[in-house]
């Protein structure tokens, strides 16, 4: 190649770096910092500027809160990204405010009223978290057919899923630890399961969000997405949920699907979290689609799909347990229309300024009073008062509720933690989740 062929292709390399680097997740971009539990219970915002670039503990604090509100920031890792600023686009969309995907004193305040338990806990590892686990997913379906199960690799996955956390980040928390039974370990806290019916599901693929409404019209969860791609979009139009099913058996058809490799037959491959389709299959009446889990959360905005909707393994259970078979709808928005220009608007949630500054001043008052982190064996449920408001647990949340409960009525429904059948097998049944049971030899046989 000659200098002056080099040197013209310079710029277009250099272009094709930057888009490389942006569709990264934040997680491959930036350098970790250093954060400690007490770190992220103390985190608070300055009541001005967005969220600090890379990773910090109030983005890791903002991510938690988020994933209590109802709306799901995906992997909580405490890096500044894509799906972090999208689930703020959604809670903002949830609250009537102003959609920019920029933290602000507004938002912040809103998202204390899912601060009233601790965020950080500890959780003894049980000799039933190192069950089931297998040597390793190989990427070949024919190789993945001919395994019992598409179980976790690790005791480190299986319980970054169960805290809704990057398996680093949950690393970082814990150096040197082994993840072994009757170790104890750092964890993040979310919230119970969503208890509601979700009668309608929109899928916005160019802002890449699910959102759950009820009957009424109210948005009951709001999820990231990896919808379909340029090769094989994902379809249009209104289509129905025709079932629900956990750890679905996944049947690989390359003369309706895609080929994988040299695999020209029919495949069956087992169940399991690292499944093509995670552990959930929603089916749509649009053939060989669906709506579905994904054995590579992190990777949820970088990873295309064949056609259908991934969505972290638990917020895809979390959604399976809202639907209604025969009931819910699944509207697939064009190109161009958002979530809300067909949904009714929100009321906004107004925050005067000076409870705004009582907030601020509150947040401050009561950071050094505030527990950096409470010693658990399993996440700490919420308590509810009645009416469904939730109720203030430490003294950070008793300030800040109080100074927000004239400013705005209670909006968020409460959080999401939709692993819970299996966190409640490790938590000697404190969540109480509902079991789903699925259709007798229901299997998912969608494009993925």
């Amino acid at each position: 190649m000659s200098r002056p062929t080099a040197l013209r292709l310079l710029p277009m390399l250099t272009a094709a770096m930057l888009m490389l680097s942006t569709a990264l997740p934040a997680a491959a971009q930036s350098k970790r910092a250093d954060i400690a539990l007490a770190d992220i219970e103390a985190a608070t915002y300055p009541g001005r500027g967005d969220l600090p670039p890379g990773q910090s503990a109030l983005t890791a604090k903002m991510q938690i809160l988020l994933d209590r509100s109802g709306v799901s920031p995906g992997i909580v890792d405490g890096f500044r990204g894509g799906m972090s600023e999208s689930a703020v686009r959604a809670f903002e969309r949830m609250h009537g405010l102003p959609q920019d995907g920029v933290l602000d004193p507004q938002v912040w305040a809103l998202l204390q009223r899912n601060a009233v338990s601790p965020l950080t806990s500890t959780y003894t590892i049980t000799p039933a978290d190192a069950e089931g686990l297998v040597d390793r997913i190989p990427t070949d379906y024919a190789e993945k057919a001919q395994m019992p199960s598409m179980g976790y690799t690790s005791v480190l996955e299986k319980l970054a899923e169960r805290f809704h956390m990057d398996e680093k980040f949950l690393a970082q928390l814990n150096p040197g630890a082994s993840f072994a039974p009757g170790e104890t370990i750092n964890v993040t806290v979310p919230a119970k399961p969503i208890r509601a019916t979700a009668l309608r599901v929109i899928v916005d693929a160019e802002r890449r969000r699910v959102a759950a409404y009820d009957a009424g019209g109210r948005m009951v969860a709001d999820y990231p997405a990896t919808v379909g791609s340029s090769a094989t979009p994902s379809p249009q139009g209104t289509h129905l949920v025709e079932a629900a099913v956990m750890n679905p058996d996944y049947t690989y058809n390359p003369s309706i699907n895609f080929k994988q490799g040299e695999n020209d037959k029919v495949l069956r491959i087992p169940p399991g979290p690292n499944a093509p389709v995670g552990n959930v299959w929603i089916d749509l009446s649009k053939p060989t689609y669906g709506i579905h889990g994904t054995p590579n959360p992190s990777q949820l905005f970088v990873n295309q799909s064949n056609g259908c909707v991934r969505l972290t393994n638990w917020d895809a259970q979390e959604l399976a347990k809202m639907v209604v078979p025969g009931q819910t709808v699944v509207d697939f928005l064009p190109p161009g229309v958002t979530i809300a220009d067909v949904t009714p608007a929100v009321e906004p949630a107004v925050l005067p300024d000076a409870a705004g500054t009582t907030i601020a001043a509150a947040v401050q008052d009561a950071a050094a009073s505030a527990p950096a982190m409470v010693t658990a064996s399993r996440p700490i449920p919420r308590r509810v008062l009645p009416g469904g408001a939730p109720a203030a647990d430490t003294p950070l949340a008793v300030a800040v509720e109080a100074a927000v409960a004239a400013a705005a009525a209670p909006m968020a429904v409460q959080g999401t933690d939709p692993l819970a059948s299996a966190l409640s097998g490790a938590t000697n049944g404190a969540l109480d989740p509902q079991p789903y049971t699925a259709p007798a030899g229901a299997v998912a046989s969608g494009v993925n």
